[in-house]
């Protein structure tokens, strides 16, 4: 009788025992979780700082790399108009002058040439002939010596004084016209008319005098870079030539 009640009581516990594991297993979730809460924080926290670091980097520059930044950028994109400031600066900058005392005690000045132009007129020296008096070479040096910067319009007196003291003369030329000093170097003091048309051409030394219609002309002396009469010239006169009149 004893064995019966034995086997009952197990099988009500067996039932028990089985009721109360399908209850569990029906509480339960189907997957477990078995991250820590602390853990799961740390883990959200590097995927945040993986995610937003790149654009925190890309985003934020220091001044000093965004202020070079901006030189570069401004240096290419607007050049330094470095030929328009020379331009500039050389049209503004003043002419100078050179002043300077005349024997006679007068205040000249004359201009400074401060450029160079490598394209500029380059005119043939005065040649000397022998053949002519030496005295003449003279006069000229005497007449470049008591020239002006500018034209004082008294030419045939400055190389009536020129010739005079250099000794070519003895005595001073009684026309006033400069159109007329040809004949009176011819008629008077043994000048010779020389076979030359061309201004540059005519020997250092040499009187040279232009004519006029309705003016007084002009006489100048052949120098060796120029031409000189109350002032000095690169150039001749522009006026017709009626002749190169020279001593021999």
């Amino acid at each position: 009788m004893r064995r019966p009640v034995c086997l009952a009581l197990a099988t009500t516990s067996l039932l028990v025992i089985s009721s109360a594991t399908a209850h569990a297993q029906a509480l339960a979730p189907s997957e477990l979780h078995l991250t820590a809460p602390e853990q799961e924080t740390k883990k959200d926290i590097v995927q945040v700082i993986t995610k937003e670091l790149p654009k925190a980097i890309t985003k934020q520059k220091s001044p000093e790399q965004k202020t070079k930044k901006d030189i570069v950028q401004a240096i290419t994109k607007k050049p330094v108009p470095v030929v328009a400031m020379e331009k500039r600066s050389e049209a503004i900058r003043p002419v100078t002058h050179y002043s300077y005392k005349t024997p006679e005690g007068k205040k000249e000045s004359a201009p400074v040439i401060t450029q160079y132009y490598p394209k500029r007129i380059v005119y043939p020296f005065g040649k000397v002939d022998r053949h002519i008096d030496r005295k003449l070479m003279y006069a000229a040096t005497i007449a470049q010596e008591r020239a002006h910067a500018h034209s004082r319009s008294r030419c045939w007196h400055y190389v009536k004084e020129a010739l005079l003291a250099s000794g070519v003369i003895d005595s001073r030329p009684k026309s006033e016209l400069a159109k007329d000093a040809a004949q009176d170097l011819v008629s008077n003091y043994g000048f010779k008319r020389l076979p030359v048309r061309d201004p540059f051409a005519a020997p250092v030394g040499s009187v040279l005098v232009y004519g006029a219609n309705r003016a007084a002309g002009h006489v100048e002396i052949r120098t060796r870079d120029g031409f000189v009469s109350d002032f000095n010239s690169r150039t001749p006169s522009p006026r017709p030539l009626l002749g190169v009149y020279a001593k021999l």
